[in-house]
């Protein structure tokens, strides 16, 4: 079995051939302005868009925790918008990561994945503003993900991780 791959760099520029889906963490109620959306927001216009459109239309879709919106943004790259943070401050529940929607979104994601032939691409997801632990997420997407033959990359980038 392969192992998840850490490399630095830009996680909107994947540097390998093929299918590439970029997977990042946003929030339940139609946030998208702060961390590594912003990144994506430079190189696209499509994602945010259709992340909320998606929120604005929620009571007629799937838009909530645990949920995954795929949007192609290039003929071989695709991002995949996961929500799995509940709101974006810390309050009196704790920080806004759900470790349990990020599964979700995971698992729902691999799927996609696997039918695009895709390789998949992520900054440290869930732990930048969400709040979450890096070593509650790996697990996770080593089950979801690694564990049914997804490459996967990680990138470290000085910018965001969230």
């Amino acid at each position: 079995m392969s192992e998840i791959r850490y490399v630095r760099g830009d996680a909107t520029v994947p540097s390998v051939k093929g299918v590439k889906v970029i997977a990042h963490v946003c929030n339940d109620i139609g946030g998208w302005g702060k961390g590594f959306v912003l990144a994506l927001s430079r190189r696209w216009p499509e994602p945010e868009a259709a992340y909320r459109a998606w929120h604005r239309d929620r009571a007629r879709n799937d838009f909530g925790l645990g949920a995954v919106q795929l949007v192609k943004v290039d003929p071989y790259v695709w991002v995949a918008s996961m929500v799995g943070q509940r709101g974006i401050r810390t309050g009196s529940k704790g920080v806004p990561v759900r470790y349990e929607a990020i599964d979700t979104a995971l698992g729902r994601l691999a799927g996609e994945v696997i039918e695009l032939g895709a390789s998949v691409h992520l900054p440290r997801i869930g732990c930048g503003l969400a709040g979450g632990k890096w070593s509650r997420i790996e697990p996770l997407i080593t089950e979801r993900l690694v564990k049914r033959g997804i490459a996967v990359t990680v990138y470290d980038h000085g910018e965001g991780a969230g």
